[in-house]
Formats: structure tokens, sequence, C-alpha cells
């Protein structure tokens, strides 16, 4: 109505006008937002979206939709612009926003991204086709305890090698998320592989369940929630989690109204083999 001077008036020199993007992940105010190029992520994540849900630290923001690079807290005062999200290993793309906290996996996350975008490829040229299939591939072994160091490595070249071959837009940016979250978030790879833990307590082959005996009521809530009966132990008795038949869902660690049920990562925690009774905790 204005006419396009009017939308000049806004963003930076290089990057003219407005931008909307979808704000979601662990913020408290998620939506479409309209800002001006050149505004910092961390603007974005922390004036607009008021900061990370329950107060917890900001790991990682994913821009640009499914084939857009995930950036670490270092890169907050980053502008968005194409050419600054760009040297960061990301894109403005779609306008897709996503904002990660301290309990997200980077290895599960980039999983989650490739396994998207390596769907939607037509599979016209192999490097899309195949590549992607790899690179999920090798992912998976990661994620479930299947992998080796060298994987690493061959996972990146693996990545820049569909990145340059490929015919389109979607197999040219599809490795972002993989090759961004092994570039700033090295160090969950190598705990995955060569710790055998998952930092943060996503992947289940690297976590388990155990109740704290000190916290355990006997009350059942545990007991009655589990789908897989894994869970022994009769009312007032400090309950246990049979471990050959607990599939990590957690329901039991949502469902515990005293904390008493915890996830653990390469973590021993010391349990009574079997049920015994709460007053033999607590000493009475």
């Amino acid at each position: 109505q204005k006419g396009c001077e009017s939308l000049a008036k806004y963003g930076t020199e290089t990057n003219k006008g407005t931008k909307t993007f979808s704000l979601v992940g662990k913020v408290k105010r998620t939506g479409l937002i309209e800002v001006p190029f050149g505004i910092t992520l961390r603007e974005i994540v922390y004036d607009i979206g008021g900061g990370i849900l329950g107060d917890k630290k900001f790991k990682a923001v994913q821009t640009g939709g499914p084939s857009g690079g995930c950036l670490p807290s270092s890169f907050l005062d980053t502008p968005i612009d194409y050419e600054s999200l760009k040297a960061a290993g990301s894109i403005v793309g779609s306008g897709g926003m996503i904002v990660t906290d301290e309990d997200t996996c980077m290895v599960d996350i980039a999983h989650y991204f490739l396994s998207f975008t390596q769907k939607e490829s037509c599979g016209k040229c192999v490097l899309c086709r195949e590549g992607t299939r790899q690179m999920l591939y090798i992912l998976e072994d990661i994620t479930k305890d299947k992998s080796k160091p060298e994987d690493i490595d061959l996972l990146s070249e693996l990545a820049e090698t569909v990145t340059v071959g490929s015919l389109c837009g979607l197999g040219q940016t599809a490795p972002n998320p993989v090759l961004t979250t092994i570039r700033y978030f090295r160090d969950e790879y190598m705990a995955h592989i060569i710790e055998k833990r998952c930092p943060a307590k996503v992947c289940k082959d690297f976590i388990s369940f155990y109740i704290l005996p000190d916290k355990c009521e006997g009350c059942l809530i545990c007991r009655r929630a589990c789908p897989v009966e894994a869970i022994k132990g009769d009312k007032r008795m400090i309950h246990i989690i049979d471990q050959s038949k607990c599939i990590k869902c957690g329901t039991c660690y949502v469902a515990c109204p005293f904390s008493a049920v915890v996830k653990v990562s390469a973590e021993s925690v010391k349990v009574p083999e079997e049920p015994i009774p709460v007053r033999t905790r607590k000493g009475d």
C-alpha cells in the first residue's frame, strides 16, 4: 500500500525489509513473528520469545527449516541476514526457527532433520538419494551405540560431498544440520561414541531409569503407569525397575509425584536387588 520505499526503511544496507519467521521450540512465547533484517538471534530468542522455558540453558537455534543449520550460544549476537547465516553454516530458508535447550541431544536433532529431508529427496541424483541415506545410517548407529570414532569424519566427508554434488537446493542444504552439529557440538558426538553416553539423556540406548530408595514412598503410582510391567514392589515397598524389561519410555519418570525416578546415562545408581519395606530405608 505504501510502496517499496516504506519497506526499505527496515533492515540493513544489503538486506532490506522484513522477514517472517515461525518461532517455536523451547521458548516461552512461540508464534509467527515479522522482524527487520539485521535483528540478532538473541533479540528474537530472549526479547520476543521471552527466553528459554523453565529458565533452562539455551543450547542452539536451528534456522531456515529442516535443511538449516544449528547454531550454538556463541552465535546469539549474529544478525539475521542471508550472508551472516550462510557464513555460520545455516540459511534464512523458509523462515523456520527452532530453539533448543540443555535437554536436547544434538546428534538426535541432526538425525531428526535429516530423516525428513532424506524422505523428501526426489531420487534423481545419486548423491542426494544415496548420500543422505548413508548419512542417516551413520547417525542411527551413533544414537544406538553401534559406531566408532572414525564415523564422525566419514559422516563429515559424506555430507560435504552431498552438498557439492547434489543437483538442487534440497540436496545441497540437506547436510546442514549434520555439518553444523559436528562443527559446533562435536563433543556430543564423541560422548556417544567414546564415553557411551548421551549428555542430554535422550538416546534410549544410552539411558536407564532407576528408582531412588531414599525418595520412593511405595505408592504404586509408577508401577501402575508402567506399560510393560517392568516395576516390582507392593505397596509401602521400595519399588525396583527390572532393566531387562524396561523399554525406557519414561512413563514412570513423569508419573512419580516424589521425583524418585531418575534418568541417567553412563551412571551407576545403587538400588536394592529386591523390593524392601519403606520403613527399612527410613531406619524405622
